[in-house]
Order: structure tokens, then C-alpha cells, then sequence
């Protein structure tokens, strides 16, 4: 996986220029971001996150070794004493607005009208507002009011 080294890109990056790129490359793989997500929802040991996900042993022993690595889970002793478990770190839990803008995307998009899918809630139990990007003028920013600007 790729990593930076005293803030040089490493030559794996997809586009080392790129912050979507590299956040692709740390997260964008089929199970990270469930794995974040769950991990915001409350699991904590491997059997949740397989239970919740479905995932293999496998891939997940590897996903939650990458996400720990990379900075978006810690292990930590459970309160038992007996087990490790994970919890999201500052970089996991900034995920947050992330997976925010999925789930919202996936509502309008992957559900055909009427079906039913889960909703997120805020701490009363209202569904939480959608996402709107702005500007620092306050008008609505979308990707014909946005460029890039590089770097080179």
C-alpha cells in the first residue's frame, strides 16, 4: 500500500498530486469504507465487522490491518482485558462527512423510488439534513462552479 515518507510520495500513488487519488488509495477498495462506516456505528471487535459486512476472515484481518496502519483505526485493549479491539482514530472519524455524501448519493440513486433502505439520525432521532457544499459567498457549489487547480 502505498505511504509517504518524510512528505515525499511514494512512487505507488495512483496520481501523487491527486487528494482523490490518494484517498482512493488508502480507502477506496470495496470493504475500507464499510469498515469505517461500521466503526462509526459502534463495532469494535472482528467478529462485528464480519458479522455486520459479511466479509471474508481474510480480506477483513487485511482491511483492518491497512485501516490501522494508515491511521484510521487503533487497536486498543477491550475493556474486558481479553481482546484487541479497534476504534476510529481523529483521520477514521473525519470519514465521516465522507460516508455522509455516499449515503445521501445512494438514497437519490441506488434505490428505486418507494424502496426501502435504513436512515441516518442525529442524536433526537431526525434524519439528518443533506449535505450541500457552498462557497465562502454562500452560493451552492457543485462541478461546473469548481475547478482544479494544479500544481504544476
Amino acid at each position: 500500500m502505498p505511504r509517504t515518507t518524510e512528505g515525499s510520495p511514494e512512487p505507488d500513488w495512483t496520481d501523487p498530486d491527486c487528494p482523490v487519488a490518494r484517498t482512493l488509495d488508502l480507502v477506496g477498495d470495496r470493504w475500507s469504507l464499510l469498515v469505517v462506516r461500521d466503526a462509526m456505528d459502534g463495532a469494535r471487535s472482528f467478529t462485528e465487522f464480519q458479522r455486520r459486512t459479511g466479509i471474508a476472515r481474510n480480506i477483513l484481518t487485511d482491511r483492518l490491518r491497512k485501516l490501522t496502519a494508515h491511521g484510521l483505526l487503533a487497536q486498543r485493549t477491550a475493556p474486558s482485558g481479553r481482546r484487541q479491539e479497534y476504534v476510529l482514530t481523529n483521520a477514521g472519524r473525519a470519514l465521516f462527512p465522507v460516508i455522509l455524501t455516499l449515503r445521501q448519493w445512494g438514497e437519490r440513486h441506488a434505490f428505486a423510488p418507494g424502496e426501502p433502505h435504513s436512515t441516518l439520525v442525529d442524536r433526537h432521532g431526525t434524519p439528518v439534513p443533506e449535505l450541500a457544499p457552498t462557497g465562502t459567498d454562500g452560493t451552492l457549489l457543485d462541478a461546473d462552479t469548481t475547478h482544479v487547480r494544479k500544481t504544476r
